[in-house]
Parts: structure tokens; sequence; C-alpha cells
């Protein structure tokens, strides 16, 4: 290969280092017919580490009967069977009426800083909602550690949430522990998650689902994986407006 590379001139090195840098083979037939390879090099940024120092996750016995939908497919489940879509709204609060739970989840809870954080897009994740916007996005700093909202509910041994989905970039939090849609549920997308729970809330679930993970007010379970987490909140399967003053950012 040496042979091959000395006699071209300086052009073709520089097209040679521009098709390593793309990924992209060469082949060049000489003057036996033979063809030459050249090996493509493809870069690939290391993989954020997602794991949550000092993290420990747990289970809790369910409430009820387990349910026995796919979690993968489950548009209820997962917001990312569901879908959503980007909508022209204020990106900023709203005041939608008076405080009506004042252990309702707390969104600044999701940041360490406990920050009111700049809201850089806003989603439609459900049409038949009353409220055009149903799915916030926030600003955040890759690879930030990204926590549970803080609430006032307690659903055992200090517990707030039960997690009823986990997937590499998403989690589904129920305020309960029902395997349900009963009161709070919500949905935190675009964030990695800790791989200890995601390989828990898996186990479980091949399980039967008759326990799941749980987690506790501004308990961390992952890390943004970009400059935006995005947050729904749902209450007895209603999607509700996330920017709401009163409801998910009280004192705000």
């Amino acid at each position: 290969m040496r042979t091959f590379l000395r006699y071209r001139p300086a052009w073709w090195i520089a097209i040679l280092l521009l098709i390593a840098a793309t990924g992209v083979a060469l082949a060049e037939d000489d003057a036996s017919g033979k063809r030459f390879y050249m090996p493509a090099v493809m870069y690939q940024p290391p993989a954020m580490d997602c794991n949550v120092p000092g993290a420990s996750f747990i289970t809790l016995s369910i409430a009820g009967p387990p349910l026995t939908v796919d979690p993968e497919t489950d548009p209820n489940m997962n917001l990312g069977a569901r879908g959503y879509k980007r909508i022209n709204a204020p990106l900023q609060l709203v005041q939608l009426g008076p405080v009506h739970d004042e252990k309702a989840p707390q969104l600044p809870g999701m940041f360490g800083d406990r920050r009111t954080p700049v809201f850089t897009n806003a989603y439609d994740a459900d049409p038949g909602s009353r409220w055009d916007v149903t799915l916030l996005g926030m600003g955040t700093k890759p690879g930030e550690l990204i926590y549970t909202p803080d609430s006032g509910y307690d659903i055992g041994d200090g517990y707030e949430y039960l997690v009823l989905y986990a997937a590499e970039t998403r989690v589904t939090l129920h305020i309960g522990r029902e395997d349900e849609f009963f009161g709070y549920v919500l949905h935190i997308e675009d964030v990695c998650v800790d791989p200890d729970l995601v390989a828990l809330y898996r186990q479980a679930h091949a399980a039967g689902r008759r326990s799941l993970p749980a987690l506790r007010g501004h308990d961390a379970f992952g890390r943004a994986s970009g400059d935006e987490v995005k947050a729904a909140v749902r209450d007895w399967g209603s999607f509700l407006d996330p920017r709401s003053r009163n409801d998910w950012w009280q004192g705000r």
C-alpha cells in the first residue's frame, strides 16, 4: 500500500483524508484490472456515561393487577410510541387558575439547582386535550443530571414514584402504587437513563410486573442527552399544560 501511495500527488492524499473522514471506502483499478480498496475510517464520538454517581434502585410491590400491554408499542405507556409534534405557543409560564393541589409534582425539581429553565420548544402529544401545549421542552446542558420532580406525595417508604416504563431515552413515572394511569403520571423524554434503572425495570417487567422500580422526589435517574429535556404531566389519563404556574411551577 505504501508503494501505491508513493506516486500519488498531494491532492490524492487530500481526497483520501476526506474519504476517511466521511467513512466512505475508495476502490481504484490498476493497469492489470485488479482493484485496490482503501480502508474507511469511521469516527464515533464517545458514548455518554449515563450512570448516576451513588445511585441505587429498588422495587416496590404494586397495588392491584399488573398491566399486560406491550410497553414498547403502547401509546399510553410509551410517549415514543404515541408520538408528538412541535407547535407554536408562548414559551413561558401561564396562569391557568388557582393552586388546585399543593402536593402536585413540581418540575423545577427535575434540575439539580431546582431552576426555572429556559423553555425551548412546545409540543402537542395529545390532539384530544383541551390544552394546546401538552409536552414542554426545557433547556439543559448535555450530561447534566436529571431528577424526578419534587412532590408532596408518599407511595410508601418515602418513595414518590413508581416507574411504569423505562428505556434508554425516556421514563414514565406514576405517583401511586398501581400499575395504571390513576392520578398523576409524568413522561420525561430525551434523558439518558441510568442503565441500572433500565435493567431493573426490564427485569421487573419480565417477571410479571408484580413489583416495579420506585424513585423518591428529586431523585437523580439519568443525564440530559442534549440541550433539551421534555416533560409531560397527566392526571387520570388526561394530558395537562406543563407550563401551568399554579400547578407544576408553584411560587415561580
